[in-house]
């Protein structure tokens, strides 16, 4: 199944980048994009939103100096535009891995494409790492935990409910029952054609 090749993935990306838990380390992916493409697409995806779940963390520091917040905003602004790009991509693999289906007559399209699901995919990862971490967290209440504990319930078993929403909506786009198109985000606001600001206007 898709979903567990990607999930176990995601695992190994979130696991890789707290070796060193440092939103300044180097990116390596170690899948090919010649030979693994698809690993290569979604090691890529998930390492991305990872670091950008960090720069959250970091620009809600009360104390946070405002030049170095806006500083790190331009930076979740970029990567939020190469996630967007990475959906795109992952997007576009599917259409052309399944791009011989043939499409029945009353074939219906879904109102989230299958990166988009991956998306969430990849963040509910985040999610389940780090509430495990605080369930865990032995400096915390027991109440604390307790209560993390039943939060992360509800995020494995979303993670199973989607992981099975987006299997069943491959399955379904392979078959012809469903189809599928690339949208692109065509994002206005990091346009210097498109928002006023960047053009100069007033």
């Amino acid at each position: 199944m898709f979903s567990e090749k990607a999930n176990t993935i995601f695992k190994e990306v979130i696991d890789k980048y707290h070796e060193i838990d440092s939103v300044d380390q180097s990116f390596n992916n170690p899948y090919s994009d010649e030979t693994h493409l698809l690993a290569h697409l979604l090691y890529r995806k998930c390492w991305i939103d990872t670091v950008q779940w960090h720069y959250e963390d970091i620009i809600r520091d009360p104390n946070i100096d405002p030049v170095s917040a806006l500083s790190l905003k331009r930076l979740i602004d970029a990567s939020n535009q190469d996630r967007t790009d990475m959906v795109e991509y992952v997007d576009s693999y599917f259409l052309e891995k399944y791009k011989g289906a043939t499409v029945v007559e009353n074939a219906t399209i879904n109102t989230e494409s299958p990166a988009w699901g991956v998306d969430r995919l990849s963040i509910l990862a985040l999610k389940v790492y780090h509430m495990n971490e605080e369930a865990t967290r032995e400096n915390a209440s027991e109440e604390h935990r307790n209560a993390c504990q039943t939060k992360l319930n509800i995020l494995l078993e979303q993670r199973v409910d989607l992981s099975t929403a987006i299997d069943q909506l491959l399955g379904d786009i392979s078959k012809g029952n469903k189809y599928m198109k690339v949208y692109k985000q065509m994002k206005m606001y990091n346009d210097d054609e498109l928002n006023p600001v960047l053009r100069g206007e007033k």
